[in-house]
């Protein structure tokens, strides 16, 4: 990435230029972050690399802690599901439910589990523009590509993954997500 200076039409001459610019994405990270705060519905589709396609809908909550020291983005995602589909049954390594917590440093998501893994992980973060972030993970001979949307002044999320194991794709999913309650009080933790 080539960072610019429009005032001058050339690259970042100076730490203050480079800290304004990390200021900038960080609040737009902040802010984007804060933008997917609430509880979604997620209707998900799966196509797996042996040939399977399967529904399932889920309820996603996104939850924000309270900053122990400015800049300090933390998150809580919990998931659930009532979807008494096969999906489970024919693929029961995905859980029905679960939690993961997660903190944005720079331009990193840590995780204290993946989703296809119990392993903690770090995703690089790029952002398309401010409207969708791409998050790229690499855990347990997996790499994920997600490619995260808002859309319709954030009534809407559009989620498209890719994620191969040992250089094979192995699953593509479609989330289509509709915003159900708005954000939710911060949460206070027990540190």
């Amino acid at each position: 990435m080539v960072l610019t200076d429009s005032k001058k039409g050339g690259g970042i001459d100076s730490p203050s230029q480079e800290d304004n610019f990390r200021i900038n994405f960080d609040n737009n990270l902040r802010r984007w972050f804060g933008r997917n705060l609430g509880e979604w519905r997620s209707r998900r589709q799966y196509f797996f690399d042996d040939e399977d396609v399967l529904n399932v809908e889920m309820i996603i909550k996104i939850e924000k802690y309270v900053e122990r020291t400015p800049g300090d983005l933390r998150y809580r995602f919990t998931w659930m599901t009532e979807d008494n589909s096969d999906f489970f049954k024919k693929k029961p390594s995905y859980s029905k439910e679960g939690i993961i917590e997660v903190s944005v440093l720079g331009h990193q998501l840590h995780r204290n589990n993946c989703y296809l893994s119990e392993s903690p992980g770090v995703s690089s973060i790029r952002q398309v523009d401010e409207h969708e972030l791409i998050f790229e993970s690499k855990y347990d001979r997996w790499y994920v590509l997600e490619h995260t949307r808002l859309i319709d002044q954030d009534r809407y999320r559009s989620r498209v993954i890719y994620s191969w194991n040992s250089d094979k794709l192995r699953i593509v999913e479609n989330h289509h997500e509709i915003r159900i309650h708005d954000a939710l009080g911060l949460i206070e933790d027990d540190l």
